[in-house]
């Protein structure tokens, strides 16, 4: 049974964040929050979180010396729950780290505090965006996102090395998809989606982990500077 694609946000409800990186909130020097989306928050957002995490640890090494928050709900989310155990295979398989989950209802806090909202699909966007507090300009969808990305030229964004570090590169990243985004149109509706797992076999988790997987790639270093370590 699939839970229904609508929003629920309450404002003024808050709620401890999964945090990467040094401690901060979104709009400070000390940290730069991402926020990602799906419906329940039990397979598709848990994994991108967990893999952004992931990524970024094995991009910067020290977790500490990044600034950046990464955290995940859902638009109907299951709140408490824990994250589906095809989902924890998945990140097994990529070595990512799933103890400790649970799921989130996606509050207006949580859009409040984020810099960069990445969704599953574009109703989820929608959904974000529907909900106010200036979210259009930083609220887009994972392979949306990925493709805007890929447009960017790293030689126009901040040294990650430099005086303002990762959280200003990610902040100027965001600031440029954003300029992107009329121009640069995706070939189908269809290429900014990533289609629920829930109910799935294992198989098909597999597939859309793989798929995850491959749009955070250049997302987290276009974010780091940092390109990913072959094998």
């Amino acid at each position: 049974m699939r839970a229904p694609e609508t929003g629920r946000g309450i404002a003024g409800r808050t709620e401890p964040s999964v945090v990467f990186g040094a401690p901060g909130s979104a709009g400070t020097p000390g940290g730069f929050r991402i926020l990602h989306v799906s419906t329940g928050n039990v397979c598709r957002s848990p994994i991108t979180e967990r893999l952004t995490r992931h990524a970024l640890a094995d991009r910067l090494g020290d977790p500490l010396t990044g600034g950046l928050i990464v955290e995940s709900a859902g638009t109907w989310g299951h709140e408490g729950a824990p994250m589906e155990t095809n989902a924890e295979t998945v990140l097994a398989d990529f070595g990512a780290d799933a103890s400790g989950f649970t799921g989130r209802e996606l509050l207006d806090d949580h859009v409040i505090r984020a810099d960069l909202v990445l969704t599953a699909t574009r109703d989820h966007r929608a959904q974000v965006i529907s909900m106010g507090h200036s979210a259009g300009l930083r609220t887009f969808t994972l392979k949306e996102f990925t493709r805007l990305v890929r447009a960017i030229d790293p030689a126009t964004l901040p040294d990650p090395d430099g005086t303002d570090g990762v959280v200003e590169r990610a902040r100027a990243l965001v600031r440029a998809a954003a300029a992107l985004r009329g121009w640069l149109l995706a070939p189908s509706a269809e290429a900014d989606e990533v289609y629920d797992p829930y109910g799935a076999p294992l198989p098909f988790f597999r597939s859309v982990g793989g798929e995850i997987q491959q749009a955070l790639e250049p997302v987290v270093t276009a974010l780091t500077g940092v390109p990913a370590a072959r094998a």
